[in-house]
Protein backbone atom coordinates (compact mmCIF):
# COMPACT_ATOMS: atom_id res chain seq x y z
CA UNK A 1 0.00 0.00 0.00
CA UNK A 2 3.07 2.14 -0.21
CA UNK A 3 2.46 4.51 -3.18
CA UNK A 4 3.98 7.60 -2.93
CA UNK A 5 7.46 6.81 -5.04
CA UNK A 6 10.83 8.86 -3.01
CA UNK A 7 10.91 10.71 -5.99
CA UNK A 8 7.78 12.35 -4.86
CA UNK A 9 8.65 12.29 -1.08
CA UNK A 10 11.81 14.16 -2.25
CA UNK A 11 10.10 16.97 -3.59
CA UNK A 12 7.50 17.00 -0.38
CA UNK A 13 10.16 17.39 1.86
CA UNK A 14 11.69 20.78 0.51
CA UNK A 15 7.99 22.31 0.32
CA UNK A 16 6.92 21.15 3.59
CA UNK A 17 10.34 22.26 4.61
CA UNK A 18 10.01 25.93 3.08
CA UNK A 19 6.17 25.91 4.24
CA UNK A 20 6.78 25.04 7.98
CA UNK A 21 9.80 28.06 8.16
CA UNK A 22 7.07 30.18 6.65
CA UNK A 23 4.29 29.00 8.52
CA UNK A 24 4.19 31.58 11.48
CA UNK A 25 3.71 34.46 9.22
CA UNK A 26 1.62 32.44 6.84
CA UNK A 27 -0.79 32.16 9.48
CA UNK A 28 -0.25 35.32 10.90
CA UNK A 29 1.21 33.95 14.29
CA UNK A 30 4.84 35.13 14.15
CA UNK A 31 4.31 37.93 16.66
CA UNK A 32 3.49 35.87 19.46
CA UNK A 33 6.92 34.55 19.79
CA UNK A 34 7.83 31.40 21.81
CA UNK A 35 7.72 27.99 20.93
CA UNK A 36 4.48 27.98 18.14
CA UNK A 37 6.75 30.15 16.22
CA UNK A 38 10.53 28.33 16.93
CA UNK A 39 8.94 24.57 16.92
CA UNK A 40 8.06 24.87 13.03
CA UNK A 41 10.98 27.35 11.42
CA UNK A 42 13.22 24.85 13.21
CA UNK A 43 11.72 21.84 12.07
CA UNK A 44 11.39 22.67 8.57
CA UNK A 45 15.10 23.56 8.62
CA UNK A 46 15.75 20.58 9.77
CA UNK A 47 13.73 18.73 7.33
CA UNK A 48 15.21 20.58 4.48
CA UNK A 49 19.25 19.31 6.62
CA UNK A 50 18.29 15.90 6.82
CA UNK A 51 16.35 15.68 3.27
CA UNK A 52 19.52 16.86 1.56
CA UNK A 53 21.54 13.95 3.52
CA UNK A 54 19.23 10.88 2.35
CA UNK A 55 19.96 8.58 -0.11
CA UNK A 56 17.08 9.01 -2.65
CA UNK A 57 16.44 11.52 -6.00
CA UNK A 58 16.30 14.51 -4.05
CA UNK A 59 19.61 14.12 -1.51
CA UNK A 60 22.56 15.57 -3.30
CA UNK A 61 24.88 14.15 0.05
CA UNK A 62 22.98 10.59 -0.34
CA UNK A 63 24.06 9.45 3.55
CA UNK A 64 21.00 8.64 5.69
CA UNK A 65 19.26 5.60 4.24
CA UNK A 66 15.33 6.28 3.24
CA UNK A 67 13.86 4.37 6.02
CA UNK A 68 15.80 6.47 8.47
CA UNK A 69 14.31 9.59 6.75
CA UNK A 70 10.88 8.17 7.62
CA UNK A 71 11.59 7.38 11.26
CA UNK A 72 13.09 10.59 11.46
CA UNK A 73 9.63 12.28 9.49
CA UNK A 74 7.47 10.46 11.95
CA UNK A 75 9.00 11.89 15.39
CA UNK A 76 9.26 15.30 13.87
CA UNK A 77 5.72 15.21 12.65
CA UNK A 78 4.63 13.65 16.06
CA UNK A 79 6.68 16.17 17.91
CA UNK A 80 5.22 18.80 15.78
CA UNK A 81 1.25 17.81 16.00
CA UNK A 82 1.45 17.06 20.16
CA UNK A 83 3.75 20.39 20.41
CA UNK A 84 0.13 22.58 21.44
CA UNK A 85 -0.42 20.45 24.43
CA UNK A 86 3.59 19.68 25.18
CA UNK A 87 4.24 23.49 25.30
CA UNK A 88 0.70 24.99 26.17
CA UNK A 89 -0.22 26.94 23.05
CA UNK A 90 -3.09 24.43 22.33
CA UNK A 91 -5.57 27.25 23.78
CA UNK A 92 -4.41 30.01 21.28
CA UNK A 93 -7.06 31.18 18.82
CA UNK A 94 -7.02 28.33 16.11
CA UNK A 95 -4.63 29.84 13.57
CA UNK A 96 -1.95 29.15 15.92
CA UNK A 97 -2.00 25.28 16.74
CA UNK A 98 -4.32 24.03 13.78
CA UNK A 99 -1.51 24.23 11.48
CA UNK A 100 1.15 22.27 13.95
CA UNK A 101 -1.89 19.49 13.54
CA UNK A 102 -2.66 19.56 10.52
CA UNK A 103 1.13 19.21 8.95
CA UNK A 104 1.75 16.99 11.67
CA UNK A 105 -0.52 14.45 11.19
CA UNK A 106 -0.13 15.07 6.99
CA UNK A 107 3.14 14.13 6.81
CA UNK A 108 2.44 10.89 9.14
CA UNK A 109 -0.31 10.01 6.23
CA UNK A 110 2.37 10.81 3.78
CA UNK A 111 5.20 9.08 5.25
CA UNK A 112 2.83 5.58 6.08
CA UNK A 113 1.88 5.63 1.92
CA UNK A 114 5.74 6.18 1.39
CA UNK A 115 8.21 3.51 -0.44
CA UNK A 116 10.85 2.98 1.50
CA UNK A 117 13.38 2.29 -0.73
CA UNK A 118 14.03 4.38 -4.30
CA UNK A 119 13.20 2.54 -7.14
CA UNK A 120 17.25 2.49 -8.23
CA UNK A 121 17.62 0.46 -4.83
CA UNK A 122 15.05 -1.77 -5.26
CA UNK A 123 15.78 -2.52 -9.18
CA UNK A 124 19.37 -3.54 -7.89
CA UNK A 125 18.24 -5.84 -5.27
CA UNK A 126 15.74 -7.81 -7.48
Amino acid sequence: MRFIPTKVHGILDYIVGVALIAAPWLFGFAGIGGPAVIIPIVLGVGLIVYSLFTKYEWGPFGVIPMPVHLVFDIVASLFLALSPWIFGFSTEAPNVWVPHVVVGVAVILVVLFSQPQPAKVKAARA
